[in-house]
């Protein structure tokens, strides 16, 4: 696994922050939660979810309020289920224009359709929209760097009611793979002072991914 330049990443964000709140999709890519065991995907997905687990422990990393970090115990999480890890086949979108994304405040980040990723589950097609931040583009370490904001039929219904996101790297292949396994929630799911990207209308997927981090429960 590569070593980013995490200092970097900080003084992007003190520059773009001039008050309490944090950015939930530029302070998560610093966290590189990808393991990448390809070899053996079960040991992928656990690493995923012990990483996230012990960020959420740190008193430094954690998104959660004090109040909850000292009684967390652990995320929850679906069973896991390789039927949520697909190969998709990367439909490219060079000459998509940059948009605001829109997020849970008044902040509105650049990003940038990079492809769209074609995929089936249960014989089903499906797609889901990649995007890449035009901001975290630029910082070296992260020019690879994509974000897959996402809702489903689970929102609200066992998921976090506002989405969740996948981080996903660039690759030189015309395939994909998309692991809903490690799939997290926004920080906002946890804590009011993180501005949080709102998944795109586009990426609602008529489906129920039974995979990933659960909605929050407070101990």
């Amino acid at each position: 696994m590569r070593i980013f330049p995490l200092m970097a990443i900080v003084a992007l964000l003190f520059t773009a922050c001039k008050s309490d709140k944090r950015y939930h999709d530029e302070v998560m890519a610093a966290t590189d939660l990808q393991v990448q065991d390809t070899i053996d995907p079960i040991a992928d997905i656990k690493a995923f979810q012990n990483k996230l687990n012990t960020q959420f422990k740190d008193k430094e990393e954690s998104p959660l309020k004090e109040s909850d970090r000292l009684k967390f115990e652990g995320l929850e999480f679906y069973d896991i289920d390789l039927k949520y890890r697909v190969t998709a086949k990367l439909e490219l979108t060079p000459l998509a224009m940059p948009f605001e994304m829109p997020t849970t405040t008044s902040r509105r980040p650049l990003y940038k359709q990079y492809a769209i990723a074609h995929f089936v589950i249960d014989g089903q097609p499906y797609k889901l929209n990649i995007y890449q931040n035009q901001r975290l583009m630029m910082v070296e370490g992260y020019e690879d760097y994509l974000f897959a904001p996402f809702t489903d039929l689970t929102n609200g219904n066992g998921s976090y009611g506002g989405g969740r996101y996948m981080d996903l790297r660039m690759t030189e292949d015309e395939e994909i793979t998309l692991d809903f396994n490690k799939t997290y929630n926004p920080y906002c799911a946890y804590n009011a002072k993180y501005s949080c990207p709102i998944p795109p209308a586009e990426n609602d997927l008529p489906i129920a991914i039974n995979a990933g981090v659960k909605a929050f429960k407070k101990g």
